[in-house]
C-alpha cells in the first residue's frame, strides 16, 4: 500500500513546508506547522467552479456599474444588528469566534428564534412572509423562508434544552445535528433556507478528504464549499469558529479572508457582560461594538453601555479618570484606574489590563521627560474597568491623569472626562470624532473635559466646560488648577 504524501501546513497563513520547522517561513509565526495529509485535487468541483466563473465573469467599465445598497434582514437583537451593519445580508457569510462558554450558541439561538418567528405565517402575532419580504427585501422569490441551525457539537435534545432554559417562544426553527459536509449541503439545497448557522466549522468534515475534522485541509475545504453555496443560493450563512489560546480564530487565516464578516465575542466568563466586535465587514463599518448582559433568559442588549464601564464610587478616589473613547460609530465613557506604589524590587513592574503594555512604558517616559514626574522607583498598574479592551491611542491622556492622581494620592475633579493622544515630543494630538465624544460626555452629565486643542469645539456645548491643551506640561497644570 502506497504511503500517503504529507506536508507541514501553517495553521495561521496556510503556507506549506516540506519538513517541520519551529517558525513558519511565510508569516514568521512560531510552532504553527502541523503535519497534514496532502489530498488529491477534485477536478469535478474545480470544473464546476470554472464553468460558473466563465458564465459570470466579464470585463465591465467601473463607471457603468450601478452601486446599490444591500438589503438587510434584522435579527431582532439590536446590538447584534449594530455590529453587523444593520442586519444579515442575503448571500453574506459571517464568521463569529469566541472563548468556549462565552455565549456564542446562546446568541445565535436567540437570533435564529427571532428570525424564524418573523416568517411564521401560522401565528397571528408574527409578520407574514409577504410582509417580511416587502419590509426587508432580503427574501428572493425562489428562496424559502426556512431558518436552519446545524449543530456539530451538541445533539438536538441539548439544543432544545437550551432553548427551554432561555424560555424562547415556539418557532418553526429547523434543527440539524450533523457534521458531514455532503449531507449538510444536500439538506441546505433541499430546504433553501434564508439563514443557516454552522456550529461549528471545526467539527464539519468532507468525505473527499482523508484528514480528521478540524485539520487545516478540512476547515479550509468545508468553509470554501459552504461559502460557495451561500453565494450561489443567497442564503445568509453564519459560521462559528473556535479560538486559540491567544484569542485568535483557530485554523488557517484564509478562513478570515473568504468570509464577508468576522466577529469576535469577548468578555470575562466571571462577569455578566459580553462584548461583540466586528474586525472585518464588507457590508458595514469595522470596529463596531455591541454590548450584551447575560441573564437567566439569555443575552440582552445594553442600551447605555457607558454605565457598565463607569464605577459608582460613593466618593471621589485617587487614581481614577474617565476616558471618552470611540468604538466604531459609538462613543463610550470608560473609567481608567491606576495604582502607583513604591516598588520592593530593583525592577519596578509595569502592568496594564485592557490597555497596551508598550504605551504605558512610553507614557511614563514622556511624563518624566516633559512634566518632571518621576515613577522609575514605583510599581505602576493600569486597568480599564468593565473588561473592555482599548486599543486607540486617544486613551493616553486619561492614563497619564490616572497615574498622576494615584502618585499624588489626590482625586480628580468630579465630572471630569478626557481624551487625547500623547506624542513622544510631549504634544497632545487630536482624536477622531471629537465632537461626538464631547456630546456623549455632556449627555451623561459630565461638566468638564480636557481635550487636545485641535478637538476644541467651534461652538460651546451646553453644560460642558471644554479645556483645550497642546502639551503634557500644560495638561498637568490644568489638572492642578481644577
Amino acid at each position: 500500500m502506497a504511503r500517503s504524501k504529507t506536508a507541514f501546513i501553517c495553521t495561521e497563513c496556510g503556507a506549506q513546508a516540506v519538513r517541520w520547522q519551529g517558525q513558519c517561513p511565510q508569516c514568521q509565526a512560531w510552532n504553527t506547522l502541523v503535519e497534514t495529509v496532502l489530498e488529491p485535487a477534485a477536478p469535478a468541483a474545480g470544473s464546476r467552479f470554472a464553468a460558473l466563473a466563465g458564465e459570470t465573469s466579464r470585463l465591465q467599465p467601473l463607471s457603468a456599474l450601478e452601486p446599490r445598497e444591500e438589503p438587510r434582514q434584522p435579527t431582532g437583537l439590536d446590538e447584534f444588528d449594530r455590529v453587523l451593519g444593520g442586519g444579515l445580508v442575503a448571500g453574506g457569510v459571517v464568521l463569529i469566534g469566541g472563548d468556549p462558554g462565552i455565549g456564542k450558541s446562546t446568541l445565535l439561538l436567540q437570533a435564529l428564534s427571532n428570525l424564524a418567528g418573523m416568517v411564521d405565517s401560522g401565528s397571528g402575532e408574527r409578520a407574514s412572509p409577504a410582509s417580511t419580504r416587502s419590509a426587508t427585501g432580503s427574501m428572493s422569490g425562489s428562496q424559502g423562508s426556512t431558518v436552519i441551525y446545524v449543530s456539530g457539537e451538541e445533539s438536538g435534545e441539548q439544543v432544545a434544552l437550551r432553548a427551554q432554559r432561555l424560555q424562547l417562544p415556539p418557532s418553526p426553527l429547523q434543527m440539524l445535528a450533523e457534521i458531514n459536509l455532503e449531507r449538510i449541503l444536500h439538506t441546505l439545497r433541499e430546504a433553501r433556507p434564508r439563514v443557516a448557522v454552522i456550529d461549528s466549522i471545526q467539527t464539519v468534515y468532507s468525505e473527499t478528504l482523508q484528514s480528521a475534522p478540524g485539520s487545516v485541509a478540512q476547515v479550509r475545504e468545508c468553509a470554501a464549499q459552504l461559502t460557495r453555496f451561500a453565494k450561489q443560493s443567497g442564503t445568509s450563512l453564519i459560521l462559528v469558529g473556535h479560538v486559540t489560546k491567544d484569542g485568535t480564530l483557530a485554523g488557517p487565516r484564509v478562513l478570515e479572508h473568504i468570509v464577508d464578516t468576522v466577529l469576535y465575542f469577548e468578555g470575562d466568563t466571571h462577569s455578566s457582560f459580553r462584548l461583540i466586535r466586528a474586525f472585518k465587514n464588507r457590508f458595514g463599518a469595522v470596529n463596531e461594538l455591541g454590548v450584551f448582559a447575560m441573564t437567566e433568559r439569555g443575552l440582552r442588549g445594553v442600551s447605555n453601555p457607558s454605565a457598565i464601564f463607569l464605577s459608582q464610587h460613593s466618593q471621589q478616589v485617587a487614581g481614577s479618570c474617565v476616558l471618552i473613547t470611540q468604538e466604531g460609530t459609538r462613543p463610550l465613557l470608560v473609567e481608567i484606574q491606576a495604582l502607583v506604589d513604591s516598588s520592593q524590587s530593583p525592577n519596578p513592574r509595569r502592568l496594564s489590563v485592557g490597555l497596551e503594555q508598550t504605551r504605558l512604558a512610553m507614557l511614563l517616559a514622556v511624563m518624566h521627560r516633559h512634566a518632571g514626574i518621576v515613577c522609575f522607583d514605583q510599581d505602576v498598574f493600569v486597568n480599564a474597568v468593565g473588561g473592555v479592551k482599548i486599543a486607540e491611542p486617544a486613551a493616553d491622556l486619561a492614563i497619564l491623569f490616572a497615574i498622576v492622581s494615584s502618585l499624588r494620592d489626590r482625586p480628580l475633579k468630579r465630572g471630569l472626562a478626557v481624551f487625547g493622544e500623547v506624542g513622544l515630543a510631549g504634544e497632545i494630538r487630536p482624536a477622531p470624532r471629537g465632537q461626538e465624544r464631547l456630546k456623549e460626555a455632556a449627555k451623561l452629565g459630565f461638566d468638564t473635559a480636557i481635550v487636545p486643542r485641535a478637538n476644541a469645539p467651534k461652538h460651546p456645548i451646553e453644560g460642558l466646560n471644554v479645556i483645550a491643551v497642546e502639551r503634557v506640561e500644560e495638561a498637568i497644570e490644568q489638572l492642578r488648577a481644577l
